[in-house]
């Protein structure tokens, strides 16, 4: 039984560390990062913030309800009821009330100001994309880096197999006198160089792991790697199209522009608002309130010792007139529910403001919110501008790195065959270590500039992608 434990625990610890291995692909690292990059997060809580704006202005147009309530005590020197005279006592009061008010003409301040508040939501919403967007290259650009960083790794690794290879070689021909000990030595050198760069390499990879780790918003950098695999170059037809139809392209789909224009509708809109201070505003309004006391109510009794009192005489017969002579008393308060319905009382109504003269309030806000809307056509244009040198640097870019790219193809092959023409010569002994080794570096340097060159045309490529309207979830690596 405690084998079964052992083995289940041990199952456990590897599935665990599995987990904790993962390997992500670039697909994986972008949607990961749309999720959780932390700019990311703080754009789309822009677009909280424009929803609730949003709701804000729909509740313009609800009546708005106020209830009040208050129970208080008062002790210390206050007047009697009964007597008039100040005593000092303690006494309760009770009041409630409820208001109702209700918008019927604002100058149209609350319509516009709902518009408003939607095409906010939807300039918030250009701008997560762009955003996402952003992101998208950020990534996409750093994991490249990063197979960049291993696959050169790979190349000097490689290498370093030969000039082991070499170094016994070499070593067994200096034992025959065949050569010299210079050329031992000089191999040796470049095992120490290539170790050098090797270890350069590997902390290049570490390096930008940990910054692909943090666009991504992981913490964990002990753990986290990438999916070690080649990627073929996809997208080429892009760059069939000519770059005024990239640009075209990208002045419809793009959120650059969308955000400007966006931006100047909001502009626009805060004129009218402005404007609707020119208006009068008319409201209803409803008020309801009621109230009670703890207090003794003033009360009435028929005088036992002298019933009634003279009030007037009758002056045709003399006659004395009198009425029943009553005092007061104090009672006990009346119940609480029958105070507050014999006591309520309500107040309806109609309010009219009428702007007649506020400083120039109303239209210097008004002539400042047209200059903000000048200024947002500048932007747009500006934007326009920005975006059409945008494509076409992306444009000519992506066609420069092709052409590298090729370039660095064709070196690449050239110095494998010079590499192994000197291989050959070496191994006869019909040239020196020294030019041996300049050999292998010059492959080594083109083999690196054939990475570099790919992965910098695959990360161009997308931008024109990207340009050209093409989702980020549709991009092909």
């Amino acid at each position: 039984m405690k084998n079964y434990s052992l083995l289940a625990i041990l199952l456990l610890f590897s599935s665990l560390l599995t987990a904790q291995q993962k390997e992500w692909t670039l697909e994986e690292c972008v949607n990961y990062a749309l999720d959780n990059n932390l700019q990311v997060k703080q754009t789309k809580l822009d677009v909280e913030l424009s929803e609730i704006e949003k709701r804000d202005a729909i509740g313009n147009f609800i009546p708005s309800i106020n209830a009040n309530a208050s129970n208080a005590w008062n002790t210390g020197l206050t007047q009697s009821v009964t007597t008039g005279i100040l005593i000092n006592q303690t006494t309760r009061n009770f009041s409630a009330g409820a208001t109702a008010g209700l918008t019927l003409f604002d100058g149209l301040r609350n319509f516009n100001q709902l518009q408003r508040a939607k095409m906010s939501r939807i300039a918030s919403e250009y701008s997560l994309d762009k955003m996402k967007d952003d992101i998208a290259l950020f990534v996409a650009d750093a994991y490249l880096q990063v197979l960049f960083n291993k696959q050169n790794l790979e190349v000097l690794r490689a290498q370093n197999e030969v000039t082991k290879e070499q170094l016994v070689r070499t070593q067994d021909l200096v034992d025959a006198g065949v050569l010299p000990q210079g050329d031992l030595l000089e191999i040796r050198a470049t095992m120490a160089d290539e170790k050098q760069r090797m270890i350069l390499a590997e902390n290049q990879i570490q390096i930008s792991l940990i910054s692909l780790a943090q666009t991504l918003g992981i913490q964990d950098y002990q753990n986290f790697n990438i999916v070690d695999r080649d990627y073929d170059i996809f997208g080429n037809e892009i760059l069939e199209n000519t770059v005024s139809d990239v640009v075209n392209r990208a002045k419809e789909e793009r959120s650059e522009i969308k955000i400007a224009e966006a931006n100047k509708e909001l502009a626009e809109m805060d004129v009218e608002l402005a404007k609707g201070a020119y208006w009068p505003t008319l409201s209803a309004f409803f008020n309801y309130n009621t109230r009670e006391s703890g207090q003794p109510r003033v009360g009435s009794v028929l005088d036992p010792d002298n019933p009634t009192r003279q009030i007037g005489v009758v002056e045709s017969t003399n006659e004395v007139v009198v009425a029943p002579n009553n005092r007061a008393t104090l009672e006990s308060p009346l119940p609480f529910f029958e105070q507050l319905y014999l006591n309520d009382g309500i107040t309806y109504g109609f309010q009219l403001n009428v702007p007649i003269l506020n400083g120039f309030a109303t239209r210097n806000q008004v002539k400042r919110n047209e200059v903000n809307v000048k200024r947002a056509e500048f932007q747009l244009e500006q934007a326009e501008l920005d975006l059409e040198a945008n494509v076409y640097q992306a444009y000519t870019d992506a066609k420069g790195a092709f052409e590298v790219y090729e370039a660095a193809l064709v070196a690449s092959e050239a110095q494998e065959l010079a590499y192994e023409y000197a291989t050959e010569r070496y191994d006869v002994g019909l040239t020196n270590a020294f030019d041996f080794s300049q050999a292998k570096i010059r492959y080594e340097n083109a083999q690196r500039e054939a990475l570099r060159a790919k992965y910098d045309y695959i990360f161009k490529i997308k931008v024109v992608e990207l340009y050209f309207g093409i989702p980020v979830g549709d991009l092909k690596f």
